[in-house]
C-alpha cells in the first residue's frame, strides 16, 4: 500500500511519474518482472500469426471470388454440377493449346520478318556498293569521254599527215658504163665524188649484191682466194637481212678479192688449217695477186667501180704486210672502195676505205668461252708486251731514208726505256719481250717496218689474261695501219687485257667512224713514253673494269667472228649513207585454237567491292612504232655503237628515245600527252583522270606463262576485267596439250590472245611476239594476284624508268661467304635487293629482242636444262645493258596463291639451281652485272597528311 500510495501520490507531473515508477520498480520483487517479459514474448509469436493468416485468407477469398466471377459467372460450384466442370477444364485447354498455337505461328513469322529485313538490309548495302560502283564507273565513262574528245581534236588538228615513201632514187637497173678515172683521181676519192647515191635510197633498205667467189675470179693466175674465205663470206652475208640477189636492185657490190694464196699455198691450205691466230711461216704473199683487168670485166663494174666494194680478208699472220693488197703499188681501183685490215699512211682515204680486222675467230656463234674474266680489275702484270721488230738489220728490204734512220733511234729509245722500267725498280711486275725465242720467220715487205707476234696465240693469251694493259707498238714505214697491229688489238681485247697504243697518233684503228675507241684504248704518242708508268698507276679500278667491259662488248659484237666482221662492215656502210637497218623480225603469234574453233567465253567475276577510279576506259591504243628510222642514226648513233652495241638491226621503239622538255606539251608538242589536270597538276582526282609523266599516252599489255592449270589462269585472268591501260592478254600455253574445248575464258574487256609456244621452255616468256604492239610489258606468272591499283601504280613508275626492270617481288645476290668465290640466291627480307622477279614486273619489249637474238645461247639452254632462272636472265641482261639496279615498288615481297597446284619454285633444288645459275651466268658475261638498290618505290601523298576535302594518288600505296 505504502509503494501504491507513493506512485499515486507523485502522479502530478513528468518528473514525479518517472520518480514514482523508478521507486515502483525497486519496491517490485524481481520474480515478477520475470513473469511479465516472459508473458510478453509467447503472446508476440501468437498476435503475430493471427494477423497473417487473417490476411492471407483475405487475399485467398478475394482470388476466388474473382475467379469464380470469371468461370461460372458468380454461380455456385456445387457438387451436382462436376461434370460441367470437367468439360470446361478440358475446353480450358483446347483453348490454351489453340493459344500456343498461334503463339508460335507468330513467333515464326516474326522470326520470318526479322529474316526478310536483314536480307532487305543487305540489299539495301549492296545497292549503295553497286550506286558506288556505277558512279565510279560513270566518272571513270565520263573521263574516258573527254580523253576521247581530246583525241579527236588531236586527230583533226593534225597537220602533219602520214608519210608515204619518197620517189625512188634510182631507176631497176644495173649499172651503167662509165668512163675509167685515172689512179690519182681514184687515190682522193670521197663518198659525195666517187659514190653514186641515187642506188641507195633511204628506203631501199641497204641491199648488198656478192659476187660469188666460186665462179668470179679477180686474182691473178696462179693464184686462188683461200677455201675457207670463200665458204665463210658466203654463209654469213647469206644471214645477213641486207643481202639481194639481184644486181639491178643492189646498192653496193662486194668482190672478195682476199686473202689470195699462190697454189702451193693452195695446196697446203688444202691439207692443214692454221689453227686460228696462229703464227705461218710460210712468208709474205706476192702482193700483185689482183688483177686489175679481171676486176675491170666485173659484169656491174661500170667501168669506173662505182658503188664496188673489195673486200680483203687477212687469216693468217704471214707478216706486217698481210692484208695489204696495194703494198708498195700504185694498183688502180677506180671509184671502188677498199675494205682491208693493213694500209699506208698515202693509201688510206679517210670517210671512204674501210680498215676491218683479221679473219682470227671462228665462223660465229657464242664466243664468251675466249673472254677472260673481267676480275679482278689489276692483274698480276702491269704491262705485256712479246714481240720482235720487223724491218731492220738486214730484214728490211731498200735502202734506208732520214724518216727510217730517226725512227729507229725513237724505237731504241722506247725499248730502251721500257727496260728499264720492267727492271724491278718499282712494285709493279711487267712481262716486256722484246725478242722471239724462238726466233720467229715472218718477214716484212719493203718499206714496212713493225713488230711480229712471238709464240703461239695460246701463250700469248695466257699472258695477257694476266696482264692490266696490253701494249701496242705502233708500225713504222708511213704505214697507218697494219694486220699484226690489228692481231695484237684482237687478242688483248679478247683477253681483257686494255690495249696501250703508243705512237697512236698516227694510227688508225678498225671501224673509227663508229667506235669511240677512246673508250676502249690508251692512246699516246711516243713522246709520253717517259711518263707511261705514272699514268697506268694514277688510273683507278672503276675505270679500269669500265674500260675491260667496254673493250669486251667491242671485241664480241664487232670482231669475234666472222659473221660480227661481216655484219659491221655491212653496218658501217649503210651508217654512212644514213640508211637504217632492217627491222629485227618479230616471232609470230600462233594461236592455240584452230582458225575455226571459236573458245567459249564467261562473264567475269567482278569485284563487289568498290575500287577508285585509277583511270579512264579507253580503246586499245598500240604505241607508235618505227617512228625515227631515220634519226635514231643521226642522233644517237653513239650510244646505238657504243652502249647498246647494236646497230644492226631496226626496233620499232626504244627504251632510250629522248624526252621532251616539260613546256614542249603546251607548245606545240602537245599530241599525245595527257597532263594531270591539263597541266595545274592536282591530287587523287585529278591524277586519276591522266597519265601524265613525261611521255605521250600509252598502254601495256599483259603475257601470261602458263601450263597446265586452267582454273588458276581463268581466276587471274578474271582479276583483270576494267584495268585501265591494259592493250591486250597474251597468255603464252607452254603445254603440248591444248586448251579443254568447254574450257570458258572470261570476257574481261580487252583482248585475250592465246599462244601456242613452240616447246615447253621458261624462254618463252620473252619472246618478242608480233602481237605485242605496245612498249610496255607486264610479266605475270599465272598465279601472281594484284590488284588493280597496284599494276597502275607499277604501270606509272615504269614510264619514269622505261630502261630498268620494275615489279614486286625483290630478290639479291648473296656473296658465299663460307667458299669466298661464288654468289648465293637469296629470297629473304633485306634492306637492299638486285633483282625484281619477272613473275610480276614491268619490262620494255626491247628487252625481250635481246633475250632472243643477242643474249648468248648458252643462257637460254642453261634456263631449258633447269627449268629455272629465266627471271634471273632478264635481270642480268638489262644491268649488263643499263648498269642500273632494277626498281622495286610497293611493300610486296612475295605472293601466295592457296589451292594451286604446286609450282616448280616449291621444290626444293629450286633454289640450289638458282645459285649455279648465278654463278653460271656471272662465267658467261665476264662479271656479275646485278647491282644493289635499297629503295623502293611509292606513291607520291603515301602517309602524308593530307586536308579532307583532298584525295591521295592511291589509297593503300
Amino acid at each position: 500500500m505504502t509503494g501504491y500510495d507513493s506512485l499515486g501520490g507523485n502522479g502530478g507531473g513528468p518528473s514525479s511519474t518517472g520518480g514514482t515508477v523508478c521507486h515502483w520498480l525497486k519496491h517490485m520483487k524481481l520474480y515478477r518482472v520475470v513473469l511479465i517479459v516472459v508473458f510478453c514474448l509467447l503472446s508476440l509469436p501468437f498476435v503475430f500469426y493471427n494477423l497473417l493468416v487473417h490476411e492471407e485468407s483475405n487475399v485467398q477469398h478475394s482470388d476466388i471470388h474473382r475467379t469464380r466471377s470469371q468461370l461460372f459467372t458468380f454461380e455456385d460450384v456445387s457438387p451436382l454440377k462436376a461434370a460441367d466442370l470437367k468439360l470446361r477444364i478440358d475446353e480450358m485447354l483446347r483453348m490454351k493449346g489453340t493459344v500456343s498455337l498461334e503463339l508460335r505461328d507468330l513467333e515464326s513469322r516474326r522470326q520470318k520478318l526479322q529474316s526478310d529485313i536483314g536480307l532487305y538490309n543487305q540489299k539495301i548495302d549492296e545497292l549503295k556498293q553497286e550506286l558506288a560502283r556505277q558512279q565510279t564507273e560513270l566518272d571513270r565513262l565520263k573521263i574516258s569521254v573527254e580523253q576521247a574528245q581530246v583525241a579527236q581534236r588531236e586527230a583533226v588538228l593534225r597537220n602533219t599527215p602520214e608519210l608515204a615513201l619518197p620517189r625512188a632514187l634510182f631507176s631497176d637497173t644495173l649499172p651503167a658504163q662509165m668512163r675509167p678515172i685515172d689512179a690519182a683521181h681514184s687515190r682522193s676519192c670521197k663518198m659525195s665524188t666517187c659514190f653514186d647515191h641515187s642506188r641507195c635510197s633511204l628506203t631501199s633498205g641497204f641491199p648488198v649484191y656478192l659476187y660469188d667467189p666460186d665462179t668470179t675470179s679477180v686474182v691473178s693466175a696462179g693464184y686462188d682466194i683461200d677455201g675457207f674465205l670463200k665458204t665463210t663470206i658466203k654463209q654469213t652475208l647469206g644471214y645477213n637481212a641486207h643481202l639481194t640477189t639481184d644486181p639491178k636492185k643492189a646498192c653496193v657490190f662486194l668482190v672478195l678479192v682476199g686473202e689470195a694464196l699462190s697454189e702451193h699455198e693452195v695446196q697446203k691450205s688444202n691439207r692443214y688449217v692454221a689453227p686460228q691466230g696462229a703464227a705461218d711461216g710460210s712468208g709474205a704473199p706476192n702482193l700483185s695477186s689482183l688483177n686489175v683487168t679481171r676486176l675491170r670485166l666485173l659484169p656491174y663494174w661500170g667501168g669506173d667501180g662505182r658503188n664496188h666494194v673489195l673486200l680483203n680478208f687477212a687469216r693468217r699472220e704471214v707478216g706486217p704486210g698481210a692484208g695489204n693488197m696495194l703494198q708498195g703499188q700504185a694498183m688502180d681501183t677506180g671509184r671502188a672502195m677498199l675494205v682491208q685490215s693493213s694500209f699506208e699512211e698515202s693509201q688510206f682515204r679517210v670517210g671512204f676505205d674501210l680498215i676491218a680486222p683479221p679473219i682470227l675467230g671462228p665462223p660465229g656463234g657464242d664466243v664468251w668461252q675466249e673472254c677472260a674474266p673481267m676480275l679482278p680489275a689489276r692483274r698480276k702484270y702491269l704491262l705485256s708486251f712479246q714481240g720482235e721488230l720487223l724491218g731492220q738489220n738486214g730484214s728490211m728490204v731498200g735502202p734506208r731514208g732520214t724518216d727510217d734512220t730517226e725512227s729507229d733511234t725513237v724505237d731504241e729509245f722506247i725499248i730502251e726505256h721500257l727496260k728499264e722500267m720492267s727492271s724491278g725498280r718499282t712494285q709493279d711486275y711487267f712481262m716486256l719481250q722484246f725478242e722471239c725465242v724462238p726466233a720467229t720467220e715472218q718477214r716484212a715487205p719493203s718499206g714496212l717496218r713493225d713488230w711480229s707476234l712471238c709464240g703461239t696465240d695460246n701463250s700469248r693469251k695466257s699472258v695477257l689474261k694476266e696482264s692490266t694493259f696490253a701494249l701496242l707498238l705502233a708500225p713504222g714505214g708511213g704505214s697507218t695501219s697494219s694486220t699484226l697491229l690489228q692481231a695484237r688489238l684482237y687478242e688483248a681485247l679478247r683477253a681483257g687485257a686494255i690495249p696501250l697504243v703508243l705512237g697512236g697518233d698516227q694510227v688508225q684503228l678498225p671501224y673509227a667512224e663508229t667506235i669511240d675507241w677512246r673508250r676502249v684504248v690508251i692512246s699516246l704518242p711516243k713522246a709520253r713514253i717517259t711518263e707511261l708508268h705514272f699514268l697506268l698507276r694514277a688510273i683507278p679500278d672503276a675505270d679500269l673494269l669500265t674500260m675491260r667491259r667496254q673493250g669486251r662488248l667491242v671485241w664480241e659484237r664487232y670482231l669475234s667472228s666472222v659473221q660480227s666482221t661481216v655484219d659491221t662492215i655491212v653496218a658501217s656502210l649503210r651508217s654512212r649513207l644514213g640508211i637504217p637497218p632492217k627491222p629485227i623480225p618479230s616471232v609470230i603469234a600462233h594461236s592455240v585454237f584452230n582458225s575455226s574453233f571459236v573458245p567459249l567465253k564467261s562473264d567475269p567475276v567482278i569485284d563487289t567491292e568498290p575500287e577508285e577510279s585509277l583511270g579512264p576506259i579507253e580503246p586499245p591504243y598500240p604505241s607508235p612504232a618505227f617512228r625515227r628510222n631515220y634519226t635514231a642514226t643521226l642522233v644517237q648513233s653513239r650510244e646505238m655503237w657504243n652502249d647498246w652495241a647494236d646497230p644492226f638491226a631496226l626496233y620499232p621503239q626504244l627504251p632510250f628515245d629522248p624526252v621532251l622538255p616539260s613546256d614542249a606539251k603546251f607548245i606545240g608538242s602537245h599530241m599525245g600527252f595527257r597532263p594531270i589536270g591539263k597541266g595545274a597538276g592536282g591530287t587523287g582526282k585529278e591524277f586519276g583522270e591522266s597519265l601524265g609523266g613525261n611521255y605521250p599516252r600509252e598502254q601495256f599489255t599483259i603475257v601470261i606463262l602458263t601450263y597446265e592449270r586452267e582454273q588458276v589462269l581463268m581466276d587471274s585472268l578474271s582479276r583483270l576485267y576494267g584495268l585501265p591501260y591494259l592493250h591486250k592478254v597474251i597468255v603464252v600455253w607452254n603445254s603440248p596439250k591444248p586448251p579443254l574445248e568447254d574450257l570458258r575464258w572470261p570476257d574481261i574487256g580487252v583482248p585475250v590472245h592465246v599462244v601456242r609456244a613452240p616447246r615447253n621452255s621458261l624462254n618463252n616468256r620473252f619472246l618478242p611476239f608480233d602481237a605485242i604492239e605496245t612498249e610496255a610489258v607486264l610479266s605475270v606468272d599465272d598465279d601472281a594476284h594484284l590488284r588493280h591499283d597496284e599494276i597502275l601504280f607499277g604501270f606509272r613508275v615504269w614510264r619514269e624508268h622505261r630502261d630498268r626492270v620494275v615489279g614486286f617481288p625483290g630478290r639479291f645476290h648473296a656473296w658465299d661467304v663460307n667458299s669466298l668465290d661464288s654468289w648465293n640466291y637469296n629470297s629473304n627480307y633485306s634492306c637492299e635487293l638486285s633483282m625484281v622477279l619477272t613473275g610480276a614486273a614491268f619490262i620494255h619489249k626491247y628487252y625481250t629482242y635481246l633475250y632472243t637474238y643477242t643474249l648468248p645461247q648458252a643462257i637460254r639452254d642453261k634456263v631449258d636444262e633447269y627449268m629455272n632462272c629465266e627471271d634471273i636472265a632478264m635481270n642480268f641482261l638489262v644491268s649488263h645493258v643499263t648498269r642500273k639496279p632494277p626498281v622495286k615498288v610497293t611493300s610486296r615481297w612475295t605472293f601466295r596463291c592457296p589451292g594451286c597446284p604446286v609450282s616448280l619454285s616449291e621444290d626444293d633444288t629450286h633454289f640450289q639451281e638458282r645459285h649455279k645459275c648465278i654463278n653460271f651466268f656471272t662465267k658467261v658475261f665476264g662479271y656479275t652485272p646485278l647491282l644493289n638498290t635499297q629503295y623502293r618505290a611509292d606513291s607520291i601523298l603515301f602517309k602524308t597528311r593530307i586536308p579532307h576535302d583532298k584525295q591521295k594518288c592511291f589509297k593503300f600505296i
